[in-house]
């Protein structure tokens, strides 16, 4: 789940957001997880990293222990292993969301309103790799992830609504976000495939065969097979989950992280089954007057088989709508959509 800048015109728009063209459609059952206030064993209480910008929607750590994140004025930030120092290494003149630390030390970032980046942390640098893909623009671009092979795997959430109006996506549900496969220095993208439902995190397996994406608007993760007998087959890893999954890593240990921004919805759940005219009324009410996400800071964790082995939340009172898990050296640091901090915790093993 995002936020940024709106885009475009107001033709066609209800109070300048881009008319919803509603598809109908029965969600799955809400497990009973979904149902429950919080997860059996809770999450441990949230460090903050005070920033001095919003919204660190995406979390990494380089290869010497330093957090980057970049935050809603464009920014790129690079706090220092103990989280007591942050400086800008980097402004994309855009919103950035997603990040991809390289071999080489430079980073890949998703800017929202500017494609595929890459930066280079020792000089400021700014290089604009990806902008379109098959003749249509990345409207935003969310995650990126390197396979064994070279190639980066970007999602694009949506081909209907700019960043600023991401819940038009999921309301609308017409599954227009793309997994999209670039080779550096190519002059054409391929699209993997398309008519995913806000297409979102990214994440490789352990051992690269095969990488997964988030479907925010489904409550689903959906794999891609790279390599082995099924390569470039496309099924499910994760279904029905009891929230909307945002960003997504892989950590040391091989698990595959999920960033729960908020619980499932029962009203959302409901329009989506009933008369497409009621979300277009939703849609029509001001951003103030339609129910937000529930204020909790949740993270799940699922083995290389979609088992769940973490399920980790708490009351989103010191920090709330993780928008990004990535585990390093026994601590989980978190991005959020509207902080203003970094958030840390401690991984206990015996969870």
């Amino acid at each position: 789940m995002h936020e940024g800048q709106a885009q475009g015109t107001t033709r066609g728009t209800t109070r300048g957001k881009p008319a919803l063209r509603p598809v109908v459609w029965r969600p799955p059952r809400r497990p009973a997880r979904a149902r429950a206030a919080y997860s059996r064993i809770p999450l441990p209480p949230v460090h903050r990293v005070p920033l001095d910008g919003t919204g660190p929607e995406d979390v990494r750590v380089d290869a010497e222990g330093r957090i980057l994140t970049g935050v809603a004025d464009g920014r790129i930030l690079r706090l220092d292993p103990a989280g007591h120092r942050a400086s800008a290494i980097a402004d994309t003149g855009g919103r950035p969301l997603g990040l991809c630390p390289l071999p080489d030390g430079r980073l890949l970032v998703c800017d929202a309103e500017r494609g595929l980046l890459r930066v280079d942390p020792a000089s400021g640098r700014v290089e604009t790799l990806l902008r379109e893909a098959a003749g249509r623009p990345l409207r935003v671009c969310s995650n990126a992830v390197v396979a064994p092979d070279g190639a980066v795997y970007v999602t694009d959430a949506s081909g209907r609504f700019p960043l600023r109006h991401w819940m038009g996506d999921l309301l609308e549900h017409s599954g227009t976000g793309r997994l999209i496969r670039y080779e550096p220095g190519a002059d054409t993208a391929e699209v993997v495939f398309d008519g995913l439902q806000f297409a979102n995190g990214v994440a490789l397996a352990p051992d690269g065969s095969f990488l997964v994406v988030a479907e925010t608007g489904a409550y689903r993760l959906t794999r891609l097979w790279l390599t082995g007998p099924g390569a470039g087959r496309r099924d499910v890893f994760a279904d029905g989950l009891p929230g909307f999954p945002d960003n997504l890593s892989t950590g040391p240990g091989g698990l595959i992280w999920v960033a729960m921004a908020a619980p499932r919805q029962p009203a959302l759940d409901l329009l989506h089954r009933t008369h497409p005219a009621l979300r277009r009324a939703a849609w029509a009410l001001p951003d103030a007057l339609r129910p937000g996400p529930a204020a909790t800071a949740w993270v799940i964790a699922l083995d290389s088989s979609g088992r769940l082995v973490h399920d980790l939340q708490r009351p989103g009172r010191d920090f709330r709508m993780v928008t990004s898990v990535c585990e390093h050296d026994g601590r989980l640091y978190l991005g959020s959509l509207t902080e203003r901090a970094v958030g840390v915790v401690p991984l206990s093993r015996g969870r």
